[in-house]
């Protein structure tokens, strides 16, 4: 299964080691899922976690974000934006997940915000859907 993080996904892995989105990526280290990102939404991810209040929140110093960090490039499967589907949503940075998605031919968006991608998922056949919902799939 190929799947695109939205970045609050990746939020929360950082933030609770013990929740669905830190055990989807748990599954995807063990090769039971596919991480694609582009670039563009790579350097999102990071700038995210290394915000303050995530790093407090979480309970680590900068230098463990790094190692969540590496860990998580070296998971993802890189993905050319060949096509540029803008705009099509109101964040920008929301964009760049569905480009990611729409560009590498992702199986779904895993996001805690679903209605942020809804209707522009819909029309490129894209299933939008929660951690918890694709856990389950991906690990059995």
């Amino acid at each position: 299964m190929r799947l695109v993080l939205d970045t609050d996904v990746i939020v929360a892995a950082l933030r609770s080691p013990r929740g669905a989105s830190a055990a989807l990526l748990l599954a995807v280290d063990d090769g039971r899922a596919d991480l694609l990102a582009t670039v563009p939404l790579f350097l999102e991810y990071e700038a995210v976690c290394r915000r303050a209040e995530h790093v407090l929140a979480a309970g680590l110093q900068p230098a463990d974000v790094s190692v969540f960090l590496n860990r998580l490039v070296e998971l993802i499967i890189p993905v050319e934006p060949w096509f540029l589907w803008r705009p099509q949503l109101r964040d920008p940075g929301d964009e760049l997940v569905l480009e990611a998605a729409v560009n590498g031919q992702a199986d779904c968006l895993v996001t805690f915000n679903r209605r942020d991608y809804l209707p522009a998922a819909e029309r490129f056949g894209l299933p939008v859907v929660l951690s918890g919902e694709i856990l389950w799939k991906v690990v059995s």
